[in-house]
C-alpha cells in the first residue's frame, strides 16, 4: 500500500493537467517548500496535517488541502482507508462520484524481507498524478474536510518484486477525464489503461543515507 509520498519543490515536467496552470504549479511549488521536504504521511486525529489536492470546482481545475484518510462519524474510519484498491472500484463504482488528483514527486515503499525503503517516481524529480476518491467527512469538533483515499492498482511485473501494489497513476492526456466524467465502471478501466501507459517510466530505488544505511520515512 502507498502510506508515505514526497512532493519535492525543484519537480521538472508537470505531467498532472494539460497546459498546467502556472497558478496551481507555482501553489504546489510554494506549499512544498513551506512543507520542508517532509514526507507526506495519512492525517492523524492530533497532528492535521493537510495535503494539496487537484480537484475540478465547477469545471475549473484548483487546489485543495484535504485530509488523507475517511472520516466517519466524526473520527477517523476504523477501517484502512488511506488506500482504495481499482478493484473494489471495478466492483462498486459508486464510490468514484467525487474524485482527485495527489500530485507528487514520488511514493515509498519497503521491500521485504530485507527491509529496505524504496523511492517510486519516474525519474529526473518528474511531478505527476496519483488518482484518489474523495468524500467529505466531519471531525468529533465539527469541523468539516475533504478527504481522499489514493486508489492502488497491481504493480508491473518489473517492479513487483519490489512491492505488489502502486498508485493508479494518471498521465495529463486523461487528467480532466478522471477529474469532471461521469465517475462509473467504465472510467476506472479506462485509468486502469491510461495508467499502464506510464508503466515503462516507472522506477524504484533503494533509499539511503549518507552512511548507506536505510533511510526510514
Amino acid at each position: 500500500m502507498c502510506a508515505s509520498y514526497g512532493l519535492d519543490p525543484r519537480f521538472t515536467d508537470a505531467e498532472l493537467i494539460a497546459e498546467a496552470d502556472e497558478d496551481i504549479l507555482e501553489g504546489l511549488r510554494t506549499w512544498a517548500a513551506e512543507n520542508a521536504g517532509e514526507t507526506l504521511r495519512p492525517t492523524g486525529k492530533n497532528l492535521r496535517n493537510l495535503n494539496p489536492i487537484l480537484v475540478d470546482a465547477d469545471g475549473e481545475i484548483t487546489v485543495a488541502p484535504a485530509w488523507w484518510g475517511f472520516l466517519i462519524d466524526g473520527a477517523p474510519s476504523r477501517f484502512p482507508s488511506i488506500n482504495t484498491r481499482s478493484e473494489r472500484l471495478q466492483e462498486r463504482p459508486g464510490s468514484l462520484r467525487s474524485r482527485a488528483i495527489v500530485p507528487a514527486t514520488g511514493w515509498y515503499e519497503m521491500k521485504k524481507p530485507e527491509r529496505v525503503w524504496h523511492e517510486f517516481g519516474l525519474g529526473g524529480g518528474a511531478l505527476f498524478g496519483m488518482a484518489a476518491v474523495t468524500q467529505r467527512g466531519r471531525t468529533a469538533d465539527g469541523e468539516w474536510f475533504t478527504c481522499y483515499s489514493v486508489v492502488m492498482r497491481p504493480a508491473p511485473e518489473h517492479l513487483a518484486g519490489v512491492h505488489d501494489r502502486m498508485p493508479v497513476l494518471i498521465p495529463t492526456p486523461f487528467a480532466r477525464d478522471w477529474l469532471s466524467a461521469q465517475g462509473d465502471r467504465e472510467l476506472i478501466d479506462e485509468a486502469l489503461l491510461a495508467a499502464a501507459s506510464l508503466d515503462e517510466r516507472v522506477t524504484a530505488v533503494p533509499r539511503t543515507d549518507d552512511k548507506g544505511t536505510e533511510r526510514l520515512f
